[in-house]
């Protein structure tokens, strides 16, 4: 009875051992998608946008040459102006009497002057005494041409076409020599000032071309180029101010506009920057370096040297060419020899960055 069950039992392992090999073999598992992209700035590509204002690169802060109380104004805010145009003016009549006060005295130095010119022809006075007149009548021209210059300047003219932006004093204020009381600036020479943040100054001042856009038109795009960049930081705001001239701008654009500055790579840029998402930099050793995806989709690590670090991309030094495509997710969980699928990145998912910095002031 043990045989017996001691057969029994070998034979019901058997069975188990034949049909379990029988079962077919598992198929590997599928290369993992991983997300990916081509090295390199393309053309066209962008760096961060900025917000910012809508501004003229020639902006004159008007005033009076002489003090006094404004008796007319001529133009409001807004108003359109050509050069030589009166803006404003002041009461004339103290300095009608200073002209009225000058001119006597000229008239009586001019006497002096002439009366002595014929008493030195007759040897009366001496050449000292003549000397001393005539220098009288040049002080006291000199003086009528002050007041007469005086006059003229009761009168406020614009210096240059353009748009007042600013009306700083009204009818009857009495106004200091100097004080502002207009601000005129140009409708000719529009750009975009903008705040850039200490992280981002180097990829700017990088960069030539941008892209102008206006919040309050989406469709209004224009080409613009960085014209200056401020080498020293605003004491409160900590960036560093900017301004983008706007190439060929039409009617669409007003002064005071909150637009977009969008700076673009150009073919030069591209091959002289190579940036990538902080999200695709390993570090090895402490040292930086990049997953390549070789053509039969294997990776490999390769150390590479970083220029400067950005608040979500870096601009590498080296190690790394254009055109070679690199991991940008997911680094800290592949191995290298590892196959993978690769993913490209899309354009929306490698959108540019907003930045919306402090206004200039």
């Amino acid at each position: 009875m043990k045989a017996f069950v001691f057969r029994a039992g070998i034979l019901l392992v058997a069975l188990l051992l034949v049909g379990a090999c029988g079962k077919p073999v598992p198929p590997p598992e599928p290369p993992r998608p991983v997300l990916t992209r081509i090295l390199g700035a393309s053309a066209g590509s962008a760096a961060a946008t900025y917000s910012g204002e809508v501004r003229s690169r020639y902006e004159t802060q008007l005033g009076f040459r002489i003090p006094g109380k404004i008796s007319a104004r001529q133009v409001d805010a807004g108003a359109l102006v050509r050069a030589g145009d009166v803006l404003a003016r002041l009461d004339p009549a103290d300095t009608a009497l200073s002209a009225a006060a000058a001119n006597a005295q000229l008239e009586l130095a001019e006497a002096d002057a002439r009366r002595y010119r014929e008493l030195r022809e007759k040897n009366f006075v001496s050449q000292a005494a003549l000397d001393a007149k005539e220098t009288s009548y040049k002080a006291s021209k000199a003086q009528a041409d002050l007041a007469r210059n005086q006059s003229s300047y009761t009168a406020l003219r614009a210096d240059q076409a353009g748009v007042v932006e600013l009306v700083a004093a009204e009818v009857g204020q009495v106004v200091a020599a100097g004080q502002t009381v207009m601000r005129v600036a140009r409708t000719d020479t529009l750009e975009v000032a903008v705040a850039i943040p200490e992280t981002q100054v180097p990829e700017v001042r990088s960069l030539k071309n941008a892209e102008v856009s206006l919040w309050a038109d989406e469709q209004a795009r224009y080409k613009g180029v960085l014209r200056e960049l401020s080498p020293v930081a605003d004491a409160l705001t900590r960036t560093y101010a900017a301004r983008v001239s706007i190439l060929k701008p039409d009617a669409r654009i007003l002064l005071g506009m909150t637009a977009s500055v969008k700076f673009v790579y150009d073919k030069a840029d591209a091959e002289a920057q190579l940036s990538v998402p902080l999200t695709a930099i390993f570090q090895q050793d402490g040292k930086p370096a990049l997953w390549i995806v070789g053509a039969d989709q294997t990776l490999s690590l390769r150390p590479v040297a970083v220029a400067s670090y950005g608040e979500v991309s870096a601009v590498l030094a080296g190690g790394a060419q254009a055109g070679e495509r690199i991991v940008i997710a997911g680094v800290h969980k592949l191995t290298a020899g590892e196959k993978i699928r690769a993913v490209d990145q899309k354009p929306e998912s490698a959108a540019a960055t907003t930045v919306t910095p402090t206004p200039v002031r």
